[in-house]
């Protein structure tokens, strides 16, 4: 009790607001009286600095006026301190980052990094300690105060990063003597990850590449901005909270998108462990080498304090045990560059072209991404994933492998040119809907054969074959066309279902219930051309339909023995598919008062808060969105589902930042946020851009000071 008592002493004084010295505040107000940030009539702030630090500051000042929150529990999850706000639930996720982040080793690799990039670290803590200096009334709940070693906790703007690939439930299982955790059946899994179209000067109207910039992330989860300095930054787009680089987004001359990649590059290691009185070793070879062992606490939140739990964590050179199989402990490695990625991930928003943005690529760091590229020398790219260790292609590394055999080491890192990768195709287009790379450029994509079986372990995806029908054969490409294209209605994810359910319709016999009960939805159907849209009937009809039949389906697979792609293209899934369209229009009908809904009375764009885990609720306010989930093809996403209480369905994910970018002899682009850039509801800017969004009718971007004229709704310094 003791200890407990005095461990929550120490966190109350940890935790109070931090005085800053007097010399420390005149620093950071002489800065911000060098920094500029004009906010223009969406909220969006365009920030200017002498340096890139400068700029920086102004950055993450504004970020921090928007959303704080979000900032505070990005960088408690990237240095395993969520528990410290949010409970003892949150445990095992801070353990799991603190096995790959160690804040001593953080302070070391800042110490050691070039003097550019401390000024720049330096900058984002100044940046956002003057912030919560100078906003008294915001209440940080466990981060008062940021340290520049900080920002190499969180160097990759991934909403996922590699280290979420570690099973939260084996870990505990591991390092807590718990049962491995079942995973819940629930709600279908909605698909994540991105679309990016890179398009050459040969396919648009007036010769220039262009670039569409669509993630499918959670809402909100990234800030639009511009920031420039007098050092020569100039970049626009959408930065992860608390990152201090355009992620995704463009400056004067080049663009660049990432999509969430299918590459193997996260590999397990089988540990054959040795227990001696000295400790504990690991086989290697003809060696038996000591497991690293350290010492790791989490403190975590209660009703009456803080407490905290002591753990013994283990490596190994392949990297930290995260379970147990067979008997073996399972070792981790992923990339563990968190300075060069840091570095990377900035440098690259200030290369001018194709060739200065493959020098950056050098570094070999992004490693969760592939690229889509385009730039004002007319150059194009779908650029594979930037860090892909080399491996004995014979072995199947997508199972964990014996860690004691020197062969399954990783030999070095492919380089950029080893990679499948598309430049400047000869087609005028190229494309990554989180899809394999080989049909990224249609017949000048990559061939499969030549690229060892971990470069990319994906497949086709719908959104791929319905990205391939836009591109292929088009020649008069304009900025509004490939926005056209990025939001294109088609659903190509019916093409088998809804033919085959028509077909086993018209195969029943008159005397079943099911002719005459369905006859008018598959009227619907049959007439259907696989588009959604706002007043459709059939895509409500379709996708309720199919939210049964997934379930059924399975059932009647798993009974015969086969997949469930064989049965349902088998005669014998015709009566499943009936009886999947008679329980969805029931469904609608008990919903929504009859089957005949359209789908924009269902799927519902709603922003009630500025809660991180968003509320929703029928009788409040909400706008229909007529694209729909991306399982279905739908270029332009929306992952949307009912919720506690709710028969309609709500959007918390899908389009987030959509942005088309052309590169003439000047930059020229349109964007949209969804809702709106600023967290608070009393905010102008909350949810300003719903119905742009909606509609997906991008805004034009001022990425010129000229183009700002007539749009500044405020100006002033950070503090000001």
């Amino acid at each position: 009790m003791k200890k407990l008592a005095l461990f929550f002493a120490m966190a109350m004084v940890a935790c109070a607001p931090q005085t800053p010295p007097d010399s420390e505040v005149a620093r950071w107000e002489e800065r911000a009286q060098g920094v500029t940030i004009v906010r223009d009539d969406w909220g969006i702030p365009h920030i200017h600095g002498a340096t890139d630090a400068d700029a920086i500051f102004g950055m993450m000042y504004a970020q921090a006026e928007d959303d704080f929150n979000r900032i505070e529990v990005n960088f408690l999850n990237s240095q395993g301190r969520l528990a410290e706000a949010e409970g003892e639930e949150e445990i095992w996720r801070d353990l799991r980052m603190k096995l790959f982040i160690d804040p001593e080793e953080m302070k070391v690799l800042y110490d050691e990094s070039p003097r550019w990039l401390k000024d720049l670290m330096d900058g984002w803590a100044d940046g956002l300690n003057y912030f919560l200096h100078t906003h008294p009334e915001v209440k940080p709940r466990v981060l008062t105060h940021f340290e520049p070693w900080m920002a190499l906790t969180f160097s990759e703007g991934s909403i996922g990063g590699d280290i979420e690939r570690v099973n939260l439930g084996q870990l505990e299982a591991f390092y807590g003597g718990a049962p491995a955790a079942e995973l819940a059946a629930g709600e279908p899994h909605e698909p994540t990850g991105s679309n990016g179209i890179a398009i050459g000067p040969s396919v648009t109207v007036d010769g220039n590449a262009m670039l569409l910039i669509n993630p499918h992330t959670s809402f909100f989860f990234r800030h639009e901005a511009q920031v420039t300095s007098d050092e020569g930054l100039n970049a626009y787009g959408a930065s992860t909270w608390g990152q201090f680089f355009i992620y995704q987004g463009f400056n004067e001359t080049a663009g660049w998108m990432h999509t969430s990649s299918s590459v193997d590059n996260i590999d397990e290691f089988l540990e054959t462990i040795v227990a001696k009185e000295d400790g504990l070793y690991y086989v290697y070879g003809d060696e038996e080498r000591p497991v690293e062992t350290r010492q790791v606490t989490v403190p975590y939140r209660t009703e009456t304090g803080m407490a905290e739990r002591e753990f013994t964590v283990y490596r190994t050179h392949h990297g930290p045990i995260v379970r147990e199989a067979d008997g073996k402990w399972v070792a981790m490695a992923l990339m563990e560059e968190p300075m060069n990625a840091l570095n990377q991930s900035y440098s690259r928003t200030k290369a001018k072209n194709l060739e200065e943005y493959l020098e950056v690529m050098d570094l070999h760091t992004n490693s969760s991404n592939n690229t889509l590229f385009a730039d004002a020398e007319g150059n194009f790219a779908y650029l594979h994933s930037n860090f892909v260790p080399i491996r004995d292609p014979d072995i199947n590394y997508r199972r964990p492998v014996d860690g004691s055999d020197p062969e399954t080491d990783w030999n070095g890192v492919h380089s950029v040119e080893e990679s499948p990768n598309v430049i400047n195709p000869s087609v005028g287009w190229t494309f990554c809907t989180n899809n394999w790379p080989y049909t990224a450029s249609g017949p000048d994509s990559p061939d499969q054969d030549d690229y060892p079986p971990y470069m990319d372990g994906g497949s086709e995806n719908a959104r791929g074959i319905h990205a391939t029908m836009v591109l292929e054969g088009k020649t008069d490409f304009t900025l509004d066309g490939l926005m056209a294209a990025a939001f294109d209605s088609y659903l190509p994810g019916f093409e088998t279902s809804i033919p085959a359910m028509v077909a086993a319709y018209d195969r029943t016999p008159d005397g079943n219930p099911l002719k005459t009960a369905l006859a008018e939805q598959i009227e619907e159907l049959r007439g259907w051309d696989l588009r959604w849209g706002v007043e459709s009937v059939p895509t409500a009809l379709a996708i309720f339909a199919t939210e049964v039949l997934t379930g059924m389906a399975r059932e009647a697979a798993q009974a015969a023995g086969i997949p469930m792609s064989e049965f349902l293209a088998s005669d014998a899934a015709g009566e499943t598919l009936l009886q999947a369209l008679a329980a969805g229009s029931a469904r609608l009908g008990e919903d929504f008062g009859t089957w005949r809904t359209p789908w924009g009375e269902i799927n519902r764009f709603q922003r009630l808060t500025g809660d991180i885990r968003q509320p929703f609720n029928d009788d409040e306010p909400s706008i229909p969105v007529g694209f729909t989930s991306s399982r279905y093809g739908s270029l332009a996403s929306f992952g949307a589902r009912r919720y506690p209480g709710t028969k309609r369905f709500y959007g918390t994910s899908g389009n987030s930042f959509v942005a088309v970018v052309e590169f003439g002899d000047r930059v020229r682009a349109k964007a949209v946020t969804a809702g709106g850039l600023n967290s608070d509801p009393a905010s102008p800017h909350f949810n300003d851009q719903v119905e742009r969004y909606a509609a997906g009718d991008l805004r034009e971007v001022y990425f010129y000071p000229e183009q700002l004229e007539g749009h500044v709704e405020r100006e002033y310094h950070p503090g000001g």
